[in-house]
């Protein structure tokens, strides 16, 4: 997985299956765009003008649970 913040775009990308072609996108709600691929497995999702909906868009934590 990979998580990306563009600041000259203000775009957050969320790469869940990085090198796989896209075969579809869509905007599920106004500014989130998914990417799925030809089996509609979600592979990516995209965040428009991330600064208004993310709390801090430069700074990712993870975290797993057990």
């Amino acid at each position: 997985m990979k998580v990306t913040f563009d600041p000259r775009t203000d775009t957050l990308t969320v790469i869940l299956k990085e090198g796989a072609p896209v075969a579809e996108s869509d905007e599920d709600k106004p500014g989130v765009i998914l990417d799925y691929d030809d089996e509609g497995n979600l592979l990516s999702l995209e965040i428009l003008d991330a600064s208004r909906h993310v709390t801090e868009a430069r700074k990712i934590e993870y975290q797993t649970t057990a």
